[in-house]
């Protein structure tokens, strides 16, 4: 099959819709089909089967933009066009305008669609410090469904939370509910612990540097301790809330956190270095970065947040922390460091339970999806 894949954003694989996009890619091409890219990053160009279009210029905001990985495409129909006019199907990674137009000129054309549900509405509401209003988020959602997703033959859904929280405002939809999937790479090592990291324990969480994603509850629970100067924090990932977190670290007087991004072998060795996981987000689809911890055998410690799909990955109550609470995530940290038999029984039911987010499994059923969906158009045709 020919097969367009449109990227409002891409670029450098440092938050997760780039990253689930950048994975569709690789595998699909390395099923024999024939992928073109619509994309805003210059870093591929002249590179085949990528088309590039030019980004929004938001002023003063690029930086603060740019720093979240999410500098969206500005629509060029004419290269669209070139892209997309004799494809089998067009699958959509976001709603913003090139995966608008795209949807667009899919259904004008009678071309199938598919689209992957990657923003929750939380994810846009934050930047207008509006995310805990309900209201705001429904009508954000009743939004997407109007921009793209009305015009979808099947949505991708990452997780059974997201489907549920999108269909509860929208209506019922053609849903596949497919895990973004682990790589096999994620896998158990033997410790290889960094130079120059202290302490006795390394705690790690992975995620963007915004505010959904709660990093300052972990740095307070772990000034709350009892372990407080014998951990140290790990926080893999990047984005524009670093400088206040290295303010409230030193506010709190725990050991200064790494702040790093990691490229994929790195954040292996580093991801089986650590000794607990914590996901402290507020508000995640699926939350992959949790589920590569998991495959490499690191007991996790989650919020239970009713907006994160995350929590759903617990396999006990130990698994769970009251979300924002960093009392009562002080006491679970204490636990699972103080049990180490415990941490090392849990270890090897979390490396039975992440096998059902292979990562090969979960492409095999995406290629799927996109198989229905140009079955779908023929049925209809015929």
């Amino acid at each position: 099959m020919k097969i367009a894949v449109i990227c409002d954003v891409l670029g450098k694989e440092n938050n997760g819709t780039t990253i689930a996009a950048c994975n569709l890619i690789r595998s699909i091409k390395a099923k024999g089909h024939t992928v073109r890219v619509v994309c805003p990053d210059v870093s591929r160009s002249g590179e085949e089967g990528f088309y590039i279009v030019p980004r929004y210029n938001f002023g003063v905001f690029n930086g603060y933009l740019e720093k979240n990985g999410v500098v969206p495409a500005k629509v060029d129909e004419a290269i669209l066009e070139e892209a997309v006019r004799d494809v089998d199907v067009i699958h959509v990674m976001v709603p913003f305008s090139l995966g608008k137009a795209a949807a667009i000129y899919a259904h004008t054309h009678g071309i199938p669609l598919t689209a992957g549900f990657h923003c929750q509405a939380e994810n846009v509401t934050s930047h207008i410090f509006m995310k805990n209003v309900a209201p705001v988020n429904r009508l954000t959602y009743r939004i997407l469904y109007k921009r793209l997703y009305q015009y979808c033959d099947c949505i991708h859904y990452p997780s059974e939370f997201i489907r549920r929280t999108f269909e509860g405002v929208v209506g019922k939809t053609n849903a596949y509910v497919i895990s973004n999937g682990v790589n096999r790479a994620f896998s158990p090592r033997p410790p290889r612990r960094p130079t120059g990291l202290g302490g006795t324990y390394k705690i790690l969480f992975t995620g963007r540097y915004s505010p959904e994603k709660s990093h300052p509850v972990l740095i307070d629970a772990v000034a709350l301790s009892r372990h407080k100067g014998e951990i140290q924090l790990v926080f893999a990932g990047s984005g524009p809330k670093k400088d206040a977190l290295v303010k409230q670290a030193k506010r709190r007087g725990i050991r200064m956190p790494v702040f790093a991004f990691y490229d994929r072998e790195t954040l292996i060795d580093v991801l089986n270095d650590a000794d607990l996981y914590v996901h402290p987000a507020e508000i995640e689809i699926e939350a992959i970065a949790c589920l590569e911890a998991i495959a490499c055998g690191k007991v996790p410690l989650i919020a239970d947040s009713p907006r994160s799909a995350t929590r759903y990955f617990a396999l006990s109550d130990k698994n769970l922390f009251t979300c924002n609470d960093p009392h009562d995530l002080a006491r679970k940290i204490d636990f699972w460091l103080d049990h180490p038999k415990e941490r090392e029984a849990c270890s090897k039911q979390y490396l039975g339970y992440s096998k059902q987010f292979d990562f090969d499994l979960c492409m095999d059923r995406m290629e799927q999806m996109l198989c229905d969906a140009v079955e779908m158009h023929r049925h209809e045709a015929r």
